[in-house]
């Protein structure tokens, strides 16, 4: 059997030689193959394992660092065969909410802590051609699920943009301090690519909550970025609600308050 890939290098072939037209069968691309290895797809129970959320701080950082440590049922992680260099970021949708993935060295790896019960996870292509998705049912009814999240992504690669969440009670979640007293934490501190830096909390303070974005730094001469917040209350419930909000930042050194929301 002979590869889509290598038909197509034949195929150029032929062009060349004049020996096939433009509209020949076959395909102009190879299409790239998704693996997502982290989940896996069925029912699964994780009440023996050491679920972490958070990821020590890493310099200098490529993007998102995962250490040995990290349970593999508090992550995503896999694979991209096929793929162009230099490509755009793939898409990560997990239940419904979607964000930026950053694939390097063909694979793609990051923290994530997911609620009991159903949960499902699809990554795609840039160009949304190639996609998977898995689904899997978590059956340990100890796990808390977020009821507020809130995810701030960017659309510049080799850019440092800080997620800052002020919570009613005047605690401050940031890179310096991603665990808060009560109870609240920012995932990653993503110092390059596209994000996302997730802050979420299974029990939010009721109040006026603040979400600025730090630019903190940038590795292009064309400095505009645009930060997009993304935030999720009672997530995989009846009373779940979405809310995306989408600023510029103009130059490093800019901190802007991109929304402010109530928890009732």
């Amino acid at each position: 059997m002979i590869s889509s890939c290598c038909k197509n290098c034949f195929a150029s072939l032929l062009l060349s030689m004049g020996l096939l037209a433009q509209n020949s069968v076959f395909e102009s691309e190879c299409m790239a193959a998704i693996d997502i290895q982290t989940p896996s797809g069925g029912w699964r129970n994780t009440a023996n394992d050491k679920l972490r959320f958070t990821q020590e701080v890493n310099y200098p950082a490529s993007s998102v660092n995962i250490d040995g440590q990290q349970s593999k049922a508090a992550m995503i992680r896999g694979k991209v065969t096929g793929m162009q260099k230099d490509s755009a970021p793939y898409t990560l949708n997990v239940n419904g909410i979607t964000m930026p993935l950053k694939v390097e060295a063909n694979s793609f790896a990051r923290p994530y802590m997911f609620g009991a019960g159903s949960n499902g996870v699809e990554v795609r292509s840039p160009n949304g051609k190639e996609r998977t998705r898995v689904q899997f049912y978590e059956a340990n009814s100890h796990v808390s699920q977020p009821r507020l999240t809130v995810l701030m992504a960017w659309d510049s690669d080799n850019t440092d943009i800080d997620l800052h969440v002020i919570s009613p009670d005047g605690q401050h979640a940031w890179y310096g301090e991603r665990v808060t007293k009560n109870g609240g934490a920012i995932d990653v501190d993503v110092t390059t690519g596209y994000g996302p830096e997730i802050f979420s909390t299974p029990s939010p303070v009721k109040g006026n909550y603040l979400v600025f974005a730090n630019y903190y730094g940038a590795g292009s001469v064309n400095d505009l970025t645009t930060v997009k917040v993304t935030v999720v209350q009672n997530q995989n419930t009846v009373d779940e609600r979405i809310e995306d909000f989408t600023v510029p930042l103009r130059r490093p050194g800019d901190v802007t308050l991109v929304h402010s929301f109530l928890v009732q």
